[in-house]
C-alpha cells in the first residue's frame, strides 16, 4: 500500500479554512473548496482543539528585521559590536548573541537570521530535561 503524501496548507488557505469552519460549514464542504478529502482539513482544525489559533506576532523586545539589517550593514562596514549596538540602541550582548546564533562575523545574513528566529519561536519547545529523566 502506497503511503499518502502529507498536504500542507498556506497561511492564507488556513485562514479560509478557519473562516468557513466558524461559519458552520462542514469539513466536507471546506475540503471541496480545495479539491481535497475532508481528512486533510481535520488536522488543521483538531490540532488546536477546534479553536482558531491566535495570530503570530513578534515579541516587542525581540530584534526586528530592520535592526538585523543594521547589524549586517555594520559588519560590512567593519564596525565593532559596541558601535553596532549603539546604532540600534541595544546592549552589546544582544548583538553578540545574535551574531553567535546566526553565523558569526563572516556568515551573518539578516533575512536568514530573521526567518530562523521566527521559526525558533514556535511552540511547543523540546523539553531540555528529557535526557535526564530517571
Amino acid at each position: 500500500m502506497k503511503p499518502r503524501k502529507r498536504i500542507y496548507y498556506t497561511p492564507e488557505q488556513k485562514a479560509i479554512i478557519w473562516d468557513r469552519y466558524k461559519q458552520g460549514d462542514s469539513l466536507h464542504e471546506i475540503a471541496r473548496m480545495f479539491d481535497r478529502y475532508h481528512s486533510s482539513i481535520m488536522p488543521t482544525i483538531y490540532q488546536t482543539g477546534g479553536f482558531r489559533p491566535p495570530v503570530r506576532k513578534r515579541h516587542r523586545l525581540s530584534l526586528s528585521l530592520d535592526e538585523r539589517e543594521e547589524i549586517s550593514r555594520g559588519l560590512a562596514e567593519k564596525c565593532s559590536i559596541r558601535e553596532i549596538a549603539k546604532k540600534i540602541s541595544r546592549a552589546p550582548s544582544t548583538v553578540s548573541r545574535e551574531l553567535r546564533r546566526h553565523g558569526g562575523l563572516t556568515n551573518y545574513r539578516a533575512a536568514k537570521a530573521d526567518k530562523k528566529a521566527w521559526d525558533n519561536a514556535l511552540r511547543p519547545k523540546a523539553c531540555k530535561l528529557k535526557p535526564y529523566i530517571v
